[in-house]
């Protein structure tokens, strides 16, 4: 005791530690702190007890409560899982047509769309459903549909898809190729006619003649094209292979024609009906098609 040493100014004891002319007093914690740190001490011992804490040599302690995060998530899981299948119950059960009629199960089958879209129509029709003109994949979003723009068509494309020939019901468009048939000055002609149909080139007389023998039986004696056939307008802005001269005429020479899988075999009914509903959703789709009074009535698959 009589060794102590205690600093005058604040009454508190050094502790003997010195260093450069620098000395350590033995100041006390605040009560504060301390009352804190044997809270938190508390609640550790607490948490032990009641959830899992301990790693032990095949697994860990579980805890009176018996609550584990791995069975937290399950819960959700099951729960979203739950959820979802309702939703697709719901779905299954309700025309396409008779949608908008429930704004909520519209909004989760074009949510629903839009995410399978990510997964299985990315790869040709871009992330935004742009397309691809050099590969001769349509744009989603425009005003022209080759087969028809409203939701049932729209759905048996998805299902039926476009010249696969595992699918008995798959839409088949032919153009012939005109190499050989029609060259030189009647190509150039023909080329100007198509073109004049949407305002891009002079009216050709000649060419004219050579569309209304060759072409419009498809495409229409206007170019308003023809979705029997698959055949695409050529009287507006739109191309799906591209409106310059040179795309033109290979077109005429040598067409392009374009492909699509059948999903029907590779996807459930309820993700068919969301790519339906996403895709009709985008901007292009057409007005929903009138069912009849009777919601039971089945309505044909083919537009």
């Amino acid at each position: 005791m009589g060794n102590k040493r205690i600093d005058e100014p604040t009454g508190t004891e050094f502790v003997g530690h010195e260093w450069d002319g620098i000395e350590e007093l033995d100041t006390p914690m605040p009560r504060w702190w301390l009352w804190t740190f044997y809270a938190t001490v508390v609640w550790a011992l607490i948490y032990v007890i009641l959830y899992p804490a301990w790693p032990l040599i095949e697994k860990g302690t579980e805890g009176v409560l018996g609550w584990t995060s791995r069975g937290q998530l399950a819960e959700e899981m099951s729960a979203a899982d739950m959820a979802r299948q309702s939703f697709r119950e719901e779905l299954a059960v309700t025309p396409l047509e008779r949608l908008p009629d429930n704004a909520d199960l519209l909004q989760q089958a074009v949510a629903g769309g839009r995410a399978a879209f990510q997964i299985h129509c990315v790869q040709c029709h871009g992330s935004g459903a742009a397309g691809n003109q050099e590969l001769g994949y349509p744009n989603l979003n425009d005003d022209d549909w080759l087969w028809g723009g409203d939701i049932r068509a729209i759905e048996y494309t998805i299902v039926h898809g476009i010249r696969q020939p595992d699918s008995s019901e798959t839409r088949t468009g032919q153009m012939p190729a005109f190499a050989g048939a029609i060259e030189g000055e009647r190509l150039d002609a023909l080329v100007d006619h198509v073109l004049s149909l949407s305002d891009l080139a002079e009216p050709n007389a000649a060419g004219a003649v050579i569309y209304a023998e060759n072409c419009a039986l498809c495409h229409g004696a206007t170019g308003e094209g023809s979705r029997e056939f698959g055949a695409p307008r050529l009287n507006d802005a739109i191309w799906l292979r591209g409106n310059s001269r040179e795309a033109v005429a290979r077109q005429i020479l040598n067409p392009r024609l374009g492909m699509m899988p059948a999903w029907g075999e590779r996807l459930e009914p309820a993700t068919i009906s969301m790519l339906a509903a996403y895709v009709h959703s985008l901007g292009g789709g057409e007005d929903f098609v009138e069912v009849a009074a009777d919601p039971a009535i089945e309505v044909d698959e083919q537009p």
